[in-house]
């Protein structure tokens, strides 16, 4: 492999509906390349594995080229490769790893077989995700709050919602916490259909809530109970866990409060008090996860990262906790490949070995397994 200083990686994203391709040198983004079968998906109100694998079939090797000519590289060029091998949908994953070993043979390069996870808290060492964020005013950057052991991660997604603390991004990652039922983002798109606003939900509804009072309903905020709680003394059984399950009945047996009767539902109000809901829990459970396991920096990573309630509380949130925030903008947020070949990078750039070349998709690969 090129032993150059700064270590140009090719990252491969297929655990879902994007097909994401990006090349990194060190901390630089060269290429960001995202084909979405999200069209594909809309008339049944969710992604279809089947139909998200084909489309990654087809658009793979478009995809690749794109981002290669946008960094005006070859694979030639590259001096290693890496691949989401998990956690994800199976078909979509493997289409991932099967494309990227066989580049990788073809070009004879090494090749990371990664966390998605993590790799969502890796593009937040990317230069356009520091630059994003703003001025931390002599605060410390995410990287150096990892080597210092303060850094954590909240990742809100369509399939995850986790409060992690990253002691090392190559290699010691924790679990804090995470949803046992549903996702954020699962959650928003369940009650968009409730309240007929179409898919995906996140967008749709973080645009309706504008429109509508977030206290029109007061929806529960799931696992904030005492004895699910605790104390930071004697913390409870979920103390930093989420759930979402019952908040999108609570909003189905509101609208059917109206619906019974023929009335119109409130959708605007519905929106509002829904994502008010999953913003406090959210928010309020990760800080207060950050402050007991000494996290002082905070990166926010997933496709819920894009809205807008949740980071405005988040920020807030953060800023009164002497909390530093760092959050990519959208378009880094949501699954591609530069976080993929952010993660890639830091794992060549530390001496970590690459995957054996036998290894395979993991669909349920856990967040402390950074790579295969």
């Amino acid at each position: 492999m090129n032993q150059r200083h700064t270590p140009v990686v090719l990252g491969i994203e297929t655990s879902c509906d994007e097909t994401g391709v990006g090349v990194v040198a060190g901390t630089r983004l060269l290429a960001h390349q995202v084909a979405s079968s999200m069209e594909q998906h809309v008339a049944f109100g969710g992604v279809i594995p089947e139909i998200a694998a084909r489309a990654h079939v087809t658009e793979f090797i478009p995809t690749v080229r794109a981002a290669l000519d946008e960094a005006g590289l070859s694979l030639d060029d590259v001096d290693a490769l890496a691949v989401t091998a998990g956690p994800g949908l199976a078909g979509a994953l493997m289409v991932g790893v099967s494309g990227a070993k066989a580049l990788a043979s073809a070009a004879g390069k090494p090749l990371y077989g990664i966390n998605h996870l993590v790799a969502h808290v890796g593009v937040g060492f990317l230069d356009e995700a520091l630059t994003a964020a703003g001025p931390k005013e002599g605060k410390q950057s995410p990287a150096e709050a990892e080597r210092a052991g303060t850094l954590g991660a909240l990742l809100v997604s369509g399939g995850h919602t986790e409060i992690l603390k990253v002691r090392s991004l190559t290699h010691d990652v924790e679990l804090l916490g995470s949803t046992i039922d549903d996702a954020a983002g699962e959650a928003y798109d369940k009650v968009a259909r409730l309240i007929g606003a179409g898919y995906p939900g996140g967008p749709v509804i973080d645009r309706l809530a504008r429109e509508g009072d977030p206290k029109a309903f007061r929806f529960p905020r799931g696992l904030s109970a005492p004895k699910f709680v605790g104390t930071a003394e004697e913390p409870g059984p979920r103390r930093h866990d989420w759930s979402f399950s019952g908040l999108k009945t609570a909003v189905a047996r509101a609208t059917e409060q109206f619906t019974s009767r023929g009335a119109d539902v409130p959708v605007a109000d519905v929106a509002a008090s829904f994502q008010e809901a999953v913003a406090d829990v959210i928010t309020a459970k990760a800080v207060r996860a950050c402050q007991e396991h000494g996290i002082t920096h905070l990166l926010l990573g997933g496709g819920v990262a894009a809205n807008s309630r949740l980071r405005e509380l988040l920020g807030a949130r953060c800023a009164s906790a002497g909390i530093t925030l760092t959050v990519p903008p959208p378009s880094l947020c949501t699954d591609n490949g530069a976080m993929v070949a952010a993660l890639g990078a830091q794992l060549v750039a530390a001496g970590v070995a690459p995957s054996d070349p036998s290894f395979s998709a993991d669909p349920s690969q856990p967040v402390t397994l950074v790579s295969v």
